[in-house]
């Protein structure tokens, strides 16, 4: 694109006279989790947060030089709050996905995991078709075979997410005209009316579910096929201000020496039971 002669004249008096960007010493930073996403992160009895994500902050933090402390804050407000500087970074397994990108910064990822239905184990929708496979899908991929199978079976069913996620947005564009969606501040919530019979299916993150049937005293299973791929996003990742590009590169390195020397590996069988590393 060509710019005039006056337009061009003037970007360039206004760069000679724009105060130089500092890069900003990051020796503190905030990090805020919900404290309510067993087990990537979760509230423990003495009020500390716990979880894969508070100990892989940890790590981070260390590595990165940065003397961080861990807040907790409600869900469906982080990213307003994270741009106007209530803290410095998101840690909350949040998608890095196209449309955040356009309002928040990303670090790399430091998790991938896919997603799944969940149903009581004694619920005629149990062990629907593709139970126990994976498939992978691309975002706005429509004409998936098993997905359509899913509609047929769930028809006039209804489904419980967690608000503003991208989890949300996938069973609103593939299953909104045909069943009853419920959204919920907290996936404890919808998991107790799941529990409870109250909704007939739930969906969210795979790992997550894992660590809910447990505590739903193994009453709950997946049903259907996981889904993963790129429909996710990159996988999850930590969200900064995009101003704060200093702080990004820190924490990128940080995640980048955790992902090689095996503690991402080790710190998600722990937690998760299963490699949630990204490929």
């Amino acid at each position: 694109m060509k710019f005039s002669a006056i337009l061009l004249s003037g970007v360039m008096a206004a760069a000679a006279f724009a105060a130089p960007v500092v890069a900003k010493d990051w020796k503190t930073a905030t990090i805020t989790l919900e404290g309510a996403y067993a087990p990537w992160n979760m509230t423990n009895a003495d009020g500390s947060l716990g979880g894969f994500e508070p100990e892989l902050a940890k790590v981070l933090c260390e590595r990165a030089k940065i003397d961080c402390k861990l807040v907790a804050s409600d869900w469906d407000g982080m990213i307003p709050a994270l741009n106007a500087g209530k803290f410095d970074v998101i840690m909350d397994a949040l998608s890095i996905t196209d449309e955040r990108k356009q309002v928040i910064g990303f670090t790399i990822p430091y998790a991938a995991t896919p997603a799944a239905f969940a149903t009581a184990k004694d619920s005629p929708l149990a062990n629907a078709a593709g139970t126990g496979s994976t498939i992978k899908m691309t975002p706005g991929q429509t004409g998936v075979k098993e997905v359509d199978a899913l509609k047929e079976a769930f028809k006039g069913k209804t489904i419980g997410i967690q608000a503003a996620t991208v989890y949300a947005k996938f069973v609103y564009d593939n299953f909104g005209s045909i069943a009853t969606i419920r959204e919920y501040k907290t996936g404890a919530d919808r998991d107790l009316d799941l529990q409870n019979g109250r909704i007939d299916l739930g969906f969210d993150d795979a790992v997550y579910f894992m660590n809910a049937f447990a505590s739903a005293n193994d009453t709950l299973a997946f049903t259907g096929p996981e889904i993963a791929g790129s429909i996710w996003g990159e996988g999850e990742g930590l969200g900064i201000r995009k101003a704060d590009t200093d702080l990004r590169d820190k924490l990128n390195e940080a995640i980048k020496s955790a992902l090689a020397d095996g503690t991402i590996k080790t710190l998600s069988m722990k937690w998760f039971k299963v490699d949630v590393s990204p490929n």
